[in-house]
């Protein structure tokens, strides 16, 4: 795990040394251990690419990036892990190749020279990487199938530049930044974020998920594709029991390789199925091995997940380690957080999960493990009932449908009311849709925005929405998963995780997170992934059992690292008063009527919300990024 930049400038680059030492330092978290810097001079212009190290797979010298290939023609930064690194390397030694180091980072570099563009579907892991081939001037560059590992870019009529985080592109850029407001509304209003390219910053992208780029150093031309997309066709006729076992297998595998290491390695434990699963299969490939956990838990909370901690620890002879959360905590490491994450987001549970990477390193660990992905790819959250029933009227199964509906909502936290709706929002158009949210109430622009400011900016004042996708009849479950990888939701968790545990130098790996599991599990029958009676991650309770205790596996909630939100900010309220009198000066955020909301929270006038977690994220963050 590591943090990677470059700049091309073609001509002069004004205080070019300074800027990527600034760079490099805005980097310093996510690679502690080692850093480089290779600079090429080109007849109209010069490349710099740099790299800070966090030690991992070949601690040894040999694995220092920036990576040249033997013959010089290839230079390489590389940030995130390929764990068949191993398999490739015989493969490529097969082919003639000699691979000198024990190292991934060489074996992506001679895949590279090897296959080019078609190494990608070879890897298994997370990555975000950039080459620049002297041969043809050109810059290659890929973001791994999910996002896991990030990459930022900018671009003028002269010069590109990239990173691992936004404010390491900011100092390379040498701009002033500016705030793009399209992002900052649909923040404050309604709480999207890290729904596509765009960033909060105006001129500063995201690579997407399975996506790579060519920047062209000659016509300083910037070409993106998609090189990888989830499958849900065509569906595999296995039995339900058969299934569950190839799950088992495909979880196991790559578990094994996820557990590949020369440092200390341990697991994010939340006492729900997702991690729990993930502890449970390495206790089953490791039988003697001690395994860490790290736990949050909400201490005197009916949130707090500890029994499950408990329980799922001691089932698998753990060692655990647990930490709680005050108010006076999170009010100290506020700034610090929001700073980290680099961008706003969406709850406090961030924090938890900052805190616990932060345990987690303080115990020595390296290498944590955990099970994001798993709602994506298993059917997971609450079931997604509205994909499911169109589903199964589209096959024209109307009883088959109304019976889920029924049957799902007889679920802990749901209605059937709620299903309802979500079936019908399957069949509204886009206007019908934005119609129907106002008259119940909803409001696209709250009074503490103004509209008109924005509107007059060229900002759309509406409610965020994809529209459901085109696809095969009974394949609208599956659709909405796939879709889910890389459209809301999944971006930002993967975001959350990336900071929060490189602000420890701690690396973070998702096993469920590979393109075998995703293709295998999309394409599996609708009712394998949510039961007809509307239990979520059907398929994955049943690969799990023996590995997972049955009353984990027989769980009707869904916690994770929840906070008491409410308590920990209201508890906080004069310090919070503070933070939202900070002055911005934007013309569309109206702080007076900020205040007025706060307070009528604070007197109980109001119903508390996470919009008041995004006014403090917000102001936060503004004043540290644009108030000078």
């Amino acid at each position: 795990m590591c943090g990677i930049l470059g700049l091309y400038g073609a001509g002069r680059l004004d205080n070019a040394e300074a800027r990527l030492k600034l760079g490099l330092s805005k980097l310093g978290r996510r690679g502690p251990d080692d850093h480089g810097l290779s600079s090429v001079w080109l007849p109209d212009g010069q490349m710099h690419l740099g790299h800070t190290r966090l030690s991992v797979i070949d601690l040894t010298d040999a694995a220092h990036q920036p990576m040249a290939s033997r013959d010089g023609r290839f230079l390489l930064v590389f940030n995130g892990e390929i764990y068949n690194y191993r398999e490739l390397r015989s493969e490529l030694q097969s082919l003639g190749r000699h691979v000198h180091s024990a190292s991934d980072t060489e074996v992506l570099l001679q895949a590279w020279a090897q296959w080019g563009q078609a190494a990608l579907a070879r890897l298994v892991g997370m990555f975000a990487f950039v080459i620049f081939d002297r041969e043809t001037n050109l810059l290659h560059g890929a973001r791994d199938a999910f996002g896991i590992k990030p990459l930022y870019y900018h671009q003028d009529d002269r010069n590109f530049c990239f990173a691992s985080e936004i404010p390491a592109v900011q100092a390379l850029r040498s701009f002033t930044p500016a705030l793009d407001w399209q992002i900052a509304y649909d923040y404050l209003a309604h709480g999207a974020y890290d729904t596509g390219e765009r960033t909060f910053f105006a001129e500063v992208r995201a690579l997407p998920p399975g996506h790579r780029f060519t920047y062209d150093l000659d016509s300083q031309r910037l070409d993106l594709q998609r090189w990888w997309s989830p499958k849900i066709a065509p569906v595999q006729r296995l039995t339900i029991d058969d299934a569950a076992q190839a799950l088992r297998s495909h979880l196991l595998d790559s578990v094994r390789l996820h557990l590949r290491s020369d440092v200390p390695l341990g697991a994010a434990l939340s006492g729900g199925l997702d991690s729990s699963t993930i502890v449970g299969c390495m206790r089953h490939l490791e039988p003697e091995a001690t395994i860490h956990t790290f736990s949050f838990v909400a201490a005197g909370d009916s949130v707090s997940e500890e029994q499950w901690v408990d329980r799922m620890t001691a089932h698998v002879g753990a060692v655990s380690h647990k930490l709680s959360i005050t108010p006076q905590e999170l009010a100290a490491d506020l700034d610090d957080m929001i700073e980290t994450q680099g961008e706003p987001f969406g709850s406090t549970s961030i924090y938890a999960q900052y805190r616990v990477f932060q345990l987690a390193r303080e115990h020595g660990v390296t290498v944590t493990l955990d099970g994001q992905g798993a709602d994506e790819l298993c059917g997971g959250y609450v079931g997604y009932p509205g994909p499911r029933v169109r589903s199964l009227l589209d096959e024209g199964q109307w009883l088959g449908a109304a019976a889920f509906l029924r049957d799902w909502g007889r679920w802990p936290g749901r209605a059937s009311l709620d299903g309802f709706k979500a079936a019908v929002a399957e069949y509204t158009s886009d206007s019908a849709y934005q119609t129907l949210r106002r008259v119940n109430g909803a409001k696209a622009c709250p009074p503490w925005l103004d509209g008109q400011v924005l509107a007059d900016a060229g900002v759309a004042l509406r409610f965020p929405r994809e529209l459901p996708p085109q696809t095969a009849p009974g394949r609208r479950l599956v659709a909405e998963l796939a879709r889910s990888l890389h459209g809301v939701g999944l971006p930002g968790l993967l975001r959350h995780g990336d900071r929060n545990s490189m602000r420890f130098s701690v690396e973070s790996r998702v096993p469920f997170l590979t393109t075998g599991l995703a293709d295998f599990l999309l394409t599996l029958p609708e009712e394998y992934l949510v039961s007809p009676q509307g239990e979520t991650k059907h398929l994955l309770r049943r690969a799990m059992r023996g590995l997972v205790p049955q009353e984990v596996l027989d769980r009707r909630d869904k916690i994770g690292f929840a906070t008491p939100e409410q308590a920990w900010l209201l508890q906080m309220a004069p310090q919070v008063r503070e933070w939202l009198r900070y002055p911005l000066g934007l013309p569309f955020f109206r702080q007076d009527e900020v205040l007025k909301a706060f307070d009528q929270v604070v007197a109980g006038q109001r119903p508390f919300s996470w919009q008041v977690w995004r006014w403090i994220n917000f102001t936060r963050w503004h004043a540290r990024h644009f108030a000078e």
